[in-house]
């Protein structure tokens, strides 16, 4: 939808202005010179008549300039961009299983979005240049300027009617618009790559191998119940280094003289 209204309003634009020439002799003057101007902003051929208050005769003029690459640049863009959009649609809700096959539609896809961000943002920002242009270009007093009876004082030229450029601005907005959407569209395209799914299941992985591993050690283990070293009963009544342990428990001053 961003898309339409950004091509439909720069490339459906037709406009005109309106002058006036007032000569010094009235039957030589021109009060309604209309000049018609549209899409692709082909100003250079843009031909009118003007009088050049010297009889009868008229001189024929052009507007100045050719802003049509910014133009065009800008609307092919949207036009592609619409089409993209909508053969997408049909790819996310019919081919879902193949859109997923193998991660090939995801990394098309997230590609696909990063160039258009970047088409949107260069021919937004050259058709603003280029609109900014058009409304020099077209302004009555600069048109004015060309016409050889204007030079005159003895002429009066005025402007009648200036060209409405309230859908080209119109335009301009939602090219940067466009670019703010699909910019915006990049961070969800990625995520269905897989590349960010895969960037976070390291962490968690490390912090459960790091967490059986202290499950499985010694400090976990009831070192010091039954199954430890100290608690165990009987430990000092065992074969020791020195000799058995019933040697202390029986031995006594009798037992002692006995061996002496």
């Amino acid at each position: 939808l961003f898309a339409i209204f950004a091509f439909a309003t720069c490339g459906g634009y037709s406009g005109g202005l309106r002058l006036s020439v007032d000569c010094a002799n009235k039957s030589e003057s021109d009060l309604s010179i209309d000049i018609a101007f549209a899409y692709p902003f082909r100003l250079h051929q843009v031909n009118f008549d003007a009088p050049t208050c010297e009889g009868k005769h008229r001189e024929k003029l052009s507007l100045i300039g050719d802003f049509s690459s910014s133009a065009e640049f800008f609307v092919t863009i949207a036009v592609f961009a619409f089409l993209y959009s909508l053969a997408a649609t049909v790819v996310y809700i019919f081919f879902q299983n193949k859109y997923r096959e193998n991660n090939r539609g995801p990394l098309i896809d997230f590609i696909v979005t990063v160039v258009f961000s970047f088409l949107w943002l260069v021919s937004s920002s050259a058709w603003a240049k280029g609109l900014s242009d058009v409304k020099i270009a077209t302004d009555p007093d600069e048109v004015l300027l060309l016409m050889s009876a204007c030079k005159q004082q003895s002429n009066k030229c005025l402007p009648v009617r200036s060209p409405v450029m309230s859908s080209l601005n119109t335009s301009v907005v939602f090219g940067f618009l466009n670019f703010i959407l699909w910019a915006g569209n990049i961070w969800f395209v990625f995520k269905e790559t897989g590349w960010h799914s895969s960037g976070q299941r390291h962490p968690p992985d490390t912090m459960e191998k790091q967490s059986s591993s202290y499950n499985q050690g010694g400090y976990n283990q009831d070192s010091y119940g039954p199954t430890g070293g100290y608690n165990q009963p009987g430990s000092y009544g065992q074969v020791g280094e020195y000799g058995q342990s019933q040697s202390y428990g029986q031995s006594g001053p009798t037992s002692f003289a006995n061996q002496i």
